[in-house]
């Protein structure tokens, strides 16, 4: 009983997903005991549904986690990207070249970032920091601080669902974890995450170019907030340049609580893609319970230090063993 007792919290100390499992496990099943309409298949679809969007963001912040970078301007971005797309979907432009546009404005968005970030030899949590209100500032601008309502003309993305069940959205995120999942695990260019994550100087010796890497994955994240951007605009039928606020912390949040340390080196998908989950269950059964909202960002917030302190112990006990 005491060796099962050891392996379960081996278990729990060196898998950050298998601890995440346990979590949204345990508050389903005490979410369900309160409010049998948890397990419904309406209730089920509509967390996969919600949390789509900030899955797709939450991969690209995790490409940029575990290389060591930061982007805070993810949530500015998508109010800067959603504000283009709308605008041009209002003035009778076809919604495909809209959709380029707000993405092509994203992916050179979050190139600035790192670009400045190069250029100044300054953290990217700096440069971000900076372009929250370039970014908002121009949505602002071009909106004139108002809505930008396109309900009717883009809302297939938002709305279709696979056999009437499984919401398109899902799909277009499921997708997305999977080919970053295949980029990190089989690709060159995830090695190279890894390797600058974990030495950015070690990297640049063994003939790695640093700079153009991370503009590459500067690139890669920009194109993910884009296509985040397109699902919201697509499910809401509006926007405006408060769109995609707090985002940013979220999808790193998200990255972090999955197992993706903050110095850079370590991360996975999976876990991210948890760590989403397990913020849409937090925030489904609160709901469910009639809780608050004002109370989410307070377990949040916990969940958010259980899972540092997980990763903490667990780096802590490989580094003594």
């Amino acid at each position: 009983m005491e060796q099962d007792r050891k392996i379960l919290r081996s278990k729990v100390f060196q898998n950050q997903w298998f601890f995440l499992l346990v979590v949204i496990v345990g508050i389903s099943i005490f979410t369900t005991t309160l409010n049998p309409r948890y397990v419904q298949l309406n209730n089920i679809v509509n967390i996969v549904e919600q949390i789509s969007s900030l899955g797709v963001v939450a991969a690209g912040a995790t490409i940029l986690i575990i290389s060591g970078n930061f982007d805070i301007s993810v949530g500015a971005n998508v109010g800067l990207s959603a504000c283009v797309m709308a605008i041009m979907i209002k003035a009778d432009i076809a919604p495909l070249a809209a959709v380029v546009a707000g993405i092509l404005v994203s992916v050179v968005s979050s190139l600035l970032v790192g670009y400045t970030s190069i250029l100044f030899k300054a953290p990217s949590f700096i440069t971000s920091l900076a372009c929250i209100g370039i970014f908002r500032g121009i949505a602002l601008a071009i909106t004139g601080a108002r809505f930008q309502n396109i309900f009717g003309r883009f809302e297939a993305l938002g709305t279709t669902r696979l056999f009437d069940v499984i919401p398109l959205l899902f799909i277009v995120a499921f997708v997305v974890f999977i080919a970053v999942f295949l980029v990190l695990k089989y690709s060159l260019l995830g090695r190279r995450i890894f390797s600058i994550g974990s030495n950015p100087r070690a990297a640049y010796l063994s003939g790695i170019n640093v700079n153009v890497n991370k503009l590459i994955f500067f690139a890669i994240n920009g194109l993910l907030v884009g296509i985040a951007a397109t699902m919201m605009l697509s499910r809401i039928g509006s926007a405006q340049a408060s769109t995609g606020f707090g985002m940013e912390l979220r999808a790193i949040g998200a990255a972090v609580i999955g197992g993706a340390v903050m110095s850079g080196g370590k991360g996975s998908i999976l876990g991210t893609f948890l760590g989403v989950l397990l913020m849409g269950v937090i925030s489904n059964s609160l709901n469910m319970l009639q809780v608050s909202p004002y109370y989410q960002d307070v377990t949040f917030g916990f969940v958010l230090l259980i899972a540092l302190g997980v990763s903490s112990l667990s780096q802590a006990k490989k580094a003594g063993s």
